[in-house]
């Protein structure tokens, strides 16, 4: 195990220093793990997104056949700017047992434990496969994934059974909210602000709009689901950024705001996003261009990510069980790209190592004990495909 780990380290020290920054090219990235595959004697595909900048990985250790496991992680890192870091984000740092950079726990140690351990998959004489697939663009709505599992149940054989491996302290997880990440932009008409009446004030549209995602916001909240396992045991809604006009003596003639519902297993996302469109479409915008037929209001669904409701007997959760002899399983309130496995019918679970409480922050860090527990599991489940 001490060889295994430090060339986990080894490996998580080169990933950190790709600045893979969600949005941006990871091309970098995947011809190094690409490269690291290959020398190992295996062989990747690849899946990309329209511009081919940014690409998901996809590599089958063992047999050509049904039965396989696949190991699930992203390559993208949230920004570092604005941070108050002591350390060098992009440079893994090792201390008091910890490993300090950007993505060490969200979450390129899971990353690095699945390549280290291509070597002992190799020795280990696979009956079944095990795969390894990292996706891009995660962080900002899941949109490698998508494309990843479309190729994956293209293929001849595909896997039984998707780990994805997100930080929750080697804890199983079964089950995640949904995500809509959703930009409005407001389209007004700037006159004097003494004269008010004459203009369209796209700030205080977008206010009004607010408050109906709120007024939403408060009706869910107000009915929970009883019995359920999510924190909070409702659909939320949040707005998270607004931007708008020119000057304090303008009637603002534009305005951009993102927000986001996140549904509950079981809800309706897209009947909760109706109602607010129907607000904006039905009230808002009639009275807007009663001023001026150039007010507008254009809302888009930037990411839609789906939930993930694993059942008590899929094939995922009873193989995280059988091989940690753990029965207990949670859910979170973040999401991830498991929903999207799940859609097209891969069995997915949610399981890696580290604390999603040090994801995104300045420091961030996983434990190296978290790595160890990491790959103890991945030498179990080596063993399990063996048999």
């Amino acid at each position: 195990m001490t060889n295994l780990l430090a060339s986990t380290k080894e490996i998580l020290e080169k990933l950190v220093s790709f600045q893979s920054l969600s949005g941006q090219s990871n091309l970098d990235m995947i011809a190094y793990i690409e490269e690291y595959l290959k020398r190992h004697g295996v062989s990747s595909s690849l899946s990309y997104d329209e511009t081919k900048k940014k690409a998901n990985l996809y590599a089958t250790i063992g047999p050509a056949v049904e039965g396989g496991v696949a190991l699930n992680g992203h390559t993208d890192v949230v920004p570092v700017k604005g941070q108050a870091w002591t350390t060098d984000p992009f440079v893994l740092t090792e201390r008091n047992n910890r490993l300090y950079g950007r993505g060490t726990v969200d979450m390129k140690g899971f990353l690095a434990c699945a390549l280290a351990m291509v070597p002992e998959f190799q020795r280990a004489e696979l009956q079944r496969p095990i795969h390894v697939s990292f996706c891009y663009d995660e962080e900002i709505g899941g949109f490698g994934a998508p494309v990843l599992a479309d190729d994956i149940v293209s293929k001849n054989f595909k896997p039984d059974v998707m780990i994805v491996g997100e930080p929750t302290n080697m804890g199983l997880v079964t089950g995640h909210k949904a995500g809509m990440e959703i930009t409005t932009r407001f389209t007004g008409f700037e006159v004097h602000s003494s004269q008010p009446d004459k203009g369209v004030n796209a700030i205080e549209f977008a206010s009004r709009f607010i408050g109906k995602i709120l007024e939403v916001g408060a009706c869910l909240a107000a009915e929970p689901k009883i019995g359920s396992p999510y924190d909070p045991p409702y659909t939320t809604c949040n707005v998270g950024r607004i931007d708008g006009g020119a000057a304090s003596n303008i009637t603002a003639g534009s305005c951009e705001m993102v927000w986001e519902i996140r549904p509950i297993p079981g809800d309706n996302g897209q009947a909760i996003f109706q109602e607010i469109l129907d607000f904006s479409d039905n009230v808002l915008l009639p009275e807007m261009r009663r001023v001026s037929s150039e007010a507008n209001i254009v809302t888009i669904l930037d990411a839609n990510m789906p939930s993930l409701d694993a059942s008590d007997d899929s094939p995922a959760v009873t193989l995280i069980r059988k091989l940690t002899g753990s029965n207990t399983r949670g859910v979170v309130s973040f999401g991830t790209d498991a929903g999207y496995f799940e859609r097209v019918g891969l069995s997915t679970v949610v399981f890696g190592p580290g604390s999603i409480d040090q994801a995104h922050k300045p420091d961030e860090f996983i434990e190296i004990s978290e790595l160890e527990r990491c790959l103890s599991f991945l030498h179990d489940l080596a063993r399990y495909q063996s048999q």
